[in-house]
C-alpha cells in the first residue's frame, strides 16, 4: 500500500514538472474584452476582442504569462456582469480563478482619443494615392485595471498612454499585422498608437507582476507627468 500511494505522488510530481508553466511558475492571465468610452471613429463591434487578443500575444511573447483562452473567460465574465460593471463581485472570485484557470483578469478601457491632421503642402493624389501634403498625430489613453480573482481585489491599475505621428505616404489600404476591423488601421497614426499602447501596457504588467526590480519607479515617473499635463490643460487652479 505504501509503495502504491508513493507511485501516485511521484506520478502527481512528474504531472507538474512535465507542466511548461507550473514549472516555470509563470503567471496565468486572462484578458477581459476592451471596453471604449470616446468617439474614435476606429471603434466598432468587434475591436474590444481584438484588443483584447493583442494584448494576450503581448503578454504571452513575453515569456513570463500563460494566456487564459477567451473561450474560458466568456461565461464567467458573462456571470460576473463584468462589461456592466467592472468589477469582481464580492465573494465570487476564487469561483472565476477556479473556472477559468486565471489568477488574474486584466481589464482595459480606452478612455481617450485624439486624432490631429494637419496639412503640409505640396501633396498630390493620382488614381487613388495619395503622396504627400498631410501629418497626422494620434493620442490614445487606456485605463487598466488587474483583477485577482483569487479575492476580487483590483492589484494594479495605471493609465497607459500610446502616441504616434505619420504623414506623407499613404496608399490605399493596408492588410496584416492588424485583422478584423482594425486591419485599415495597420500603418495609419490610430494603428500605432494602438500597438504603443498595448506594448506599453505589456511592459508595465510585466514589471511589476514579475520583474519587480526598481523598474516601477519608471512608471510612477510617467504616470506623474500624465497627470500634470492633464491638469494643464484642464487649466485647473
Amino acid at each position: 500500500m505504501k509503495q502504491w500511494v508513493l507511485g501516485v505522488a511521484l506520478a502527481l510530481t512528474g504531472a507538474l514538472a512535465a507542466s511548461p508553466a507550473l514549472a516555470a511558475g509563470k503567471i496565468a492571465i486572462g484578458v477581459a474584452e476592451f471596453k471604449n468610452e470616446t468617439g474614435a471613429a476606429w471603434w466598432r463591434g468587434g475591436v474590444g476582442w481584438e484588443l483584447s487578443g493583442m494584448l494576450s500575444n503581448e503578454l504571452g511573447s513575453s515569456g513570463n504569462f500563460t494566456i487564459v483562452e477567451r473561450a474560458k473567460l466568456d461565461k464567467v465574465l458573462e456571470e460576473q456582469n463584468l462589461a456592466a460593471s467592472g468589477r469582481v463581485r464580492s465573494g465570487t472570485g476564487a469561483k472565476m480563478g477556479k473556472v477559468t484557470g486565471a489568477d488574474y483578469l486584466v481589464m482595459g478601457t480606452v478612455t481617450a482619443y485624439e486624432e490631429n491632421t494637419q496639412s503640409t503642402g505640396g501633396g498630390i493624389s493620382f488614381k487613388g494615392i495619395s503622396l504627400g501634403g498631410k501629418k497626422s498625430d494620434a493620442y490614445l489613453a487606456v485605463d487598466v485595471r488587474v483583477v485577482n480573482t483569487s479575492t476580487g481585489d483590483i492589484e494594479y491599475s495605471r493609465t497607459i498612454e500610446g502616441r504616434a505621428s505619420g504623414g506623407g505616404v499613404a496608399v490605399g489600404v493596408y492588410r496584416g499585422g492588424f485583422g478584423g476591423n482594425l486591419a485599415s488601421e495597420k500603418n495609419t497614426p490610430a494603428g500605432k498608437a494602438i500597438r504603443a499602447a498595448l506594448v506599453e501596457i505589456s511592459e508595465y504588467l510585466d514589471c511589476v507582476m514579475v520583474e519587480r526590480n526598481g523598474c516601477e519607479s519608471e512608471y510612477q515617473a510617467k504616470e506623474s507627468g500624465r497627470r500634470e499635463r492633464t491638469k494643464k490643460s484642464l487649466k485647473l487652479d
